[in-house]
């Protein structure tokens, strides 16, 4: 069995990953550290929790140990799709460096510029950013990519679903032709292969299969939801996410609702925060420090229920989560296992609810597919009173009988009288009234235009 003192790291690193706790490395550690020590180009495909952060953070510390920043000028880049994971990334490099003297910057939104702009004027040997926080500080004249040796790109499919893929091609192109590139991604889009083809020289490439199953700690279950009027499904749909969160009781003790969509997550954490649960979003529009007091809140349990999408929700880290409830089947079937691999962590039981609308039966489908397994379906708890209530009637209501309008006959007998001729002209109408009003027709209407003149 391969140990990290196996992989080509230095001393100090491997002394720093030990007193992590860390003994053997993943399959994608495993591939990618010693062709990045070599100083090649990698190619590295795998989702998140493979444990790729490492793969590059490692060879990275062990690297850059020899040399000195100068100001302004970062010797390697780490960009990141969301601010979440950069800090998460930041993070690790505190724990793998913490024997070696290097600097780091974190660039992403919601901070400060001025304390940004101090660390990069001091130099840094680490640059983890945003791409859209690396271009503002570069547009700005603070920073400069000239002297940049390694460049990672991670969560790459990230980046196309967020429209980052122009901003990081323009990246490339600032950095030195020379630079050692690590790059990695989930999956491998048309666009994503057209970069990696461009920007990469002859990359080693390390693929490690996604993960097409839960852990079998985690029970999982499908509420099949149907609203009852197209104006009402939204809403129906918010009272059974809360009826669902209801019915696990105490056993819910903190839980992640996802949604496909960043809208969503502001409605449905306004919904349940409406009546009475303890719940809040996150997304991309929330300024850095409430996304940040949001998260260590969930952290500490002062927090049960943290409202997200995907992309919000890439990086989080919290090893204790009783359940994850999806508000939305996620479009694509991997980030369902993504998605409930949030909980039944390290050995502890978790569990997983989902809500399927009819249109969601599709992508259903995709994901028992790819688990290999059909999810089981549970009833709606919302609806299941339903039935219960009208039973509970003690005698059928009597159905209203019709109302008898009073003037029925009166038309009985004016339909009756059509028939005469003397009385009504050849449409009905009595001779010498005028049509439409009645017997009320005003007096001056039946004055001559001469008479109106002079009255």
């Amino acid at each position: 069995m391969t140990s990290f003192s196996d992989l080509g790291l230095s001393p100090k690193v491997l002394r720093a990953v030990t007193e992590a706790g860390y003994e053997t490395p993943t399959p994608i550690q495993e591939g990618a550290i010693p062709p990045a020590l070599e100083g090649k180009d990698v190619l590295g495909i795998a989702q998140t929790g493979t444990g790729k952060t490492a793969s590059f953070t490692l060879p990275m510390i062990t690297m850059l140990a020899r040399g000195r920043a100068r100001a302004r000028m970062p010797r390697s880049l780490v960009l990141c799709p969301t601010r979440e994971l950069a800090a998460q990334v930041a993070e690790n490099f505190d724990t793998y460096a913490q024997n070696v003297k290097l600097t780091k910057a974190l660039l992403i939104g919601g901070v400060s510029f001025k304390e940004q702009d101090l660390l990069i004027d001091k130099g840094v040997d680490v640059l983890i950013a945003t791409p859209g926080r690396l271009l503002d500080h570069f547009e700005r004249g603070k920073l400069l990519l000239t002297g940049v040796q390694v460049m990672v790109v991670d969560e790459a499919d990230r980046m196309l679903d967020m429209g980052f893929i122009p901003d990081i091609e323009r990246i490339f192109s600032l950095t030195p032709f020379t630079r050692q590139t690590l790059f990695f991604s989930a999956t491998m889009a048309p666009e994503i292969e057209r970069i990696t083809n461009t920007f990469l020289s002859n990359p080693v490439k390390i693929e490690v299969a996604r993960q097409a199953t839960a852990s079998e700690t985690i029970e999982q279950a499908v509420v099949m939801f149907k609203g009852s009027r197209r104006d009402r499904a939204a809403s129906e749909k918010r009272k059974t996410l809360r009826a669902v969160i209801e019915a696990e009781g105490e056993t819910c003790t903190n839980a992640i609702i996802f949604c496909n969509r960043k809208t969503d997550v502001d409605i449905v954490a306004k919904s349940l925060k409406k009546y009475g649960f303890n719940a809040e979003p996150i997304h991309g529009d929330l300024d850095q420090s409430q996304r940040t007091r949001t998260l260590d809140a969930f952290r500490d349990k002062s927090l049960k229920l943290l409202v997200a999408s995907d992309v919000a929700a890439r990086g989080l880290d919290v090893p204790s989560v009783s359940h994850v409830f999806n508000f939305d089947v996620p479009g694509h079937p991997e980030d369902y296992v993504h998605r409930i691999g949030r909980t039944g962590r390290a050995g502890r039981e978790g569990k997983a609810i989902m809500i399927c609308e009819p249109r969601d039966e599709k992508a259903l489908d995709a994901v028992e597919k790819l688990i290999a397994k059909a999810i089981p379906r549970i009833d709606n708890p919302a609806q299941s009173a339903a039935p219960a209530a009208a039973t509970a009637t003690s005698a059928p209501v009597e159905a209203p009988k019709p109302e008898v309008r009073e003037d029925k006959p009166k038309r009985e007998s004016r339909s009756r009288s059509r028939g005469r001729g003397k009385e009504r002209d050849d449409r009905g109408h009595k001779a010498g009234t005028v049509v439409g009003m009645g017997e009320h027709m005003p007096s001056f209407i039946a004055m001559s235009f001469d008479e109106r003149r002079t009255s």
